[in-house]
């Protein structure tokens, strides 16, 4: 198990929920169940992914919430939008909703395909042994006569 609060990616995303929640607060009246919602609850899935991600055992589970993660931010790309083009957000706070956005999806795929590389390799990670020597490698590649 891994402490998500560690992850700077998580911190990150954390933030970024926090910045729509306070850009939501002055959404029309109309948009509480709708578009505001959609934004808030978009948002808090990035974070709340890491997080289960981390509660689960293996690289291969935590890359799969991680993913899940990286499809909420793509949602939530375009919700934003939708916000800015109604007139909901204001200019300013869209683009520096966007530009934390556009860093925590290139820090959840950097983490995806670390984590995939090291679910792929075996030993790889912070544990990970010594290369073994040419000699060693040399006998496993050698074909048994069984």
């Amino acid at each position: 198990m891994k402490d998500f609060r560690r992850l700077q990616v998580w911190e990150k995303a954390h933030m970024l929920t926090l910045g729509v929640y306070k850009a939501t607060a002055g959404f029309p009246r109309e948009e509480r169940f709708g578009l505001s919602a959609q934004l808030r609850r978009a948002s808090a899935s990035i974070p709340s992914n890491i997080a289960e991600g981390c509660g689960r055992s293996g690289n291969r589970e935590l890359a799969r919430f991680l993913q899940v993660g990286m499809g909420s931010a793509r949602e939530l790309e375009y919700q934003l939008l939708l916000a800015r083009d109604l007139g909901y957000i204001e200019p300013g706070s869209y683009k520096g909703l966007e530009s934390m956005l556009t860093a925590v999806e290139k820090m959840l795929g950097s983490l995806i395909r670390k984590v995939r590389i090291d679910d792929a390799v075996p030993n790889a990670g912070p544990r990970a042994t010594a290369p073994r020597s040419k000699l060693s490698t040399a006998r496993q590649q050698v074909p048994r006569a069984d």
